[in-house]
């Protein structure tokens, strides 16, 4: 019963909460102005305290442009937490414009949106992403191309890493930054989560995301720590399958990091 309160209550402050905001930063969007990339982490950082989410960082995104951040995937919920540390946009499967309320919000963050199993539009989607990080904007990779269950980190998908290389000819640059992020979840109320235990934070996609969103939202008080690695400055001549072999060795040992306790270094 408390529970059942606990969502009630959740979903319509986050409720009440879209509808005070989302007009706001349609109009931000349709002006061009600075606060259509402020607006969203000032709203996650809302969602974050709402969900009872409490999230540490360690380390800090870089300042330098262009900059591509590449992250492990779990949960719906990474959006939330990156949005919530720092101002990003995220690169994302085109099926999540059709989400429900999600997709929405995917578009009111400027999410660039592709279809990974096109090969033959890879060059152009990459880009689009490269014209977003010429201007300035941070921009989210997540390469495992789905979630995983939190204990580990899925092979990298190399095709998006030439987003990098296409910036530089985008923004004139003689190089990108490309940054490796983690995100994992480790308690909820306080406690260790352990290896079992952390599928109550994960979304795999056999299931569906109400069902996983109450699930959360019942639990509450999930602890996530979210790494900042260090970056790698790349130029043309830098190999794309270079760059995604080095970002899948630093994430995986971020995330190994998180996860037991201790530094583990990248191999």
């Amino acid at each position: 019963m408390i529970g059942a309160i606990r969502i009630a209550l959740v979903l319509l402050s986050f409720v009440l909460l879209s509808v005070a905001l989302v007009p706001f930063q349609y109009l931000f969007i349709r002006l061009n102005n600075l606060w259509q990339k402020k607006l969203p982490r000032l709203f996650h950082r809302m969602i974050v305290w709402l969900f009872g989410f409490r999230v540490k960082t360690i380390g800090d995104m870089v300042t330098d442009r262009p900059l591509l951040l590449i992250s492990n995937h779990v949960s719906w919920s990474d959006i939330v937490v990156l949005s919530s540390v720092a101002e990003v946009s995220f690169i994302a499967k085109s099926e999540v414009r059709n989400w429900p309320i999600f997709g929405t919000f995917a578009v009111l963050q400027r999410t660039v949106f592709v279809e990974r199993e096109r090969r033959g539009k890879t060059a152009e989607q990459a880009s689009e992403i490269a014209t977003r990080m010429a201007s300035g904007d941070a921009m989210v990779l997540f390469p495992e191309g789905t979630t995983s269950d939190g204990n580990r980190l899925l092979p990298f998908k190399t095709a998006l890493f030439g987003a990098a290389h296409a910036a530089i000819r985008e923004a004139g640059a003689e190089h990108v930054w490309v940054q490796p992020v983690s995100i994992a979840y480790t308690g909820y109320h306080g406690m260790p989560m352990g290896r079992y235990g952390r599928p109550l934070a994960s979304w795999p996609g056999d299931v569906g995301l109400m069902p996983h969103l109450k699930g959360v939202l019942r639990e509450g008080a999930l602890d996530v720590e979210v790494r900042f690695g260090e970056p790698m400055k790349i130029d043309e001549a830098t190999n794309r399958k270079i760059i995604a072999q080095t970002m899948e060795k630093k994430v995986r040992a971020q995330l190994q990091s998180s996860l037991m306790g201790r530094e583990i270094d990248a191999e």
